[in-house]
């Protein structure tokens, strides 16, 4: 695979105000205190209060727009990248792109959804159009609002996420600067097809068609953690031997910045692939899973942390619904 010169120019982020703790959820789980925290590995959350999709998007993306020394008429494109959606139609980037700036048109804006790998599908797919010339600088979004769709007779589930927003400016890196794409790769288990999913809300499950028969939980979120985490484990090394270019290995690796699914298979995963606790960013104990925004998040965290600096090699990988898994090597 040709490098992709390309370079991450900024980055932004919002977290709802609103802050749920693990005591919190004990209580309106009716658990005993410390099941939460001891399952799930995550402290605190953040639920919206109010806030939308459209503009927890806009928020983050003007912090990264400020990072990147940009204004959003340098914009040739804005594109969101999530698994949640504010209303059917129309996509959310067109929402976030109006609350930036209801005056301002012009700019194409589009969303890519492939749930919790929509930010790593995106900047993959649209690496291709900075570093073929077609658009100099991207705006990509990731604004997800999980707590909507939780089903809270499903503990182990709902007690994972949270919702909020990461944004990226990307564009052109120069011959004189390392940032590039080295490698990017995504497969898809459709036997996992249905281990994670919101049935209801697209044209198959329509009140219009099951008018007597639709429930509550038909447009809630279903997980079967444990046949995930069974197939997931069975695919992932060998999809990290395809992902790996035959010049680097994983001891080369600066940070490893894993979708946040849950601490347990974080770690789960990062014992089965051999990666060094140094090298792996967790930090969904402070935030949950935040869906397609946790890896955003997780670049943004990993820079305002000094994890990362210019020239270092990262590794983006994660699963999603589908099952799919994907995983990106880049030097930022």
């Amino acid at each position: 695979m040709k490098p992709r010169r390309v370079r991450i120019m900024g980055v932004g982020r919002y977290l709802p105000k609103r802050k749920v703790t693990a005591e919190e959820l004990d209580q309106r789980l009716g658990l005993e205190k410390g099941w939460v925290a001891k399952k799930s590995g995550v402290m605190v959350r953040h639920f919206v209060d109010g806030e939308t999709n459209s503009q927890m998007g806009a928020l983050a993306a003007k912090e990264a727009l400020k990072e990147a020394g940009l204004t959003l008429s340098d914009i040739d494109c804005i594109v969101c990248a999530s698994g949640t959606s504010e209303q059917a139609i129309p996509c959310n980037a067109a929402l976030i792109y109006k609350e930036l700036d209801p005056e301002h048109t012009g700019i194409p804006a589009f969303d890519v959804n492939a749930t919790c790998l929509s930010f790593l599908t995106a900047f993959d797919h649209l690496s291709y159009l900075i570093d073929s010339g077609r658009y100099r600088y991207i705006l990509l979004i990731s604004s997800e609002i999980a707590s909507i769709g939780l089903n809270w007779n499903h503990k182990e589930s709902c007690a994972l996420f949270g919702d909020g927003a990461a944004a990226v400016v990307i564009g052109p890196a120069s011959e004189d600067e390392p940032s590039c794409i080295l490698s990017s790769r995504m497969e898809t288990y459709t036997q996992g097809a249905h281990l994670s999913e919101i049935r209801g809300g697209g044209t198959r499950y329509h009140p219009r068609t099951y008018q007597d028969s639709l429930h509550l939980e038909d447009f809630l979120f279903y997980m079967d953690g444990e046949a995930i985490f069974r197939l997931s484990a069975k695919v992932l090394p060998s999809f990290m031997k395809r992902l790996l270019p035959d010049s680097i290995t994983l001891q080369d690796i600066k940070l490893v910045i894993p979708h946040q699914a849950s601490i347990m298979a974080m770690r789960l995963m990062q014992k089965r692939l051999r990666i060094s606790p140094e090298q792996m960013f967790i930090f969904s104990q402070e935030i949950g899973n935040t869906i397609a925004a946790s890896i955003p998040m997780g670049i943004y965290e990993a820079v305002k942390r000094q994890r990362i600096k210019r020239g270092d090699l990262v590794m983006l990988v994660g699963t999603a619904a589908g099952l799919s898994v994907g995983g990106m090597i880049f030097v930022y």
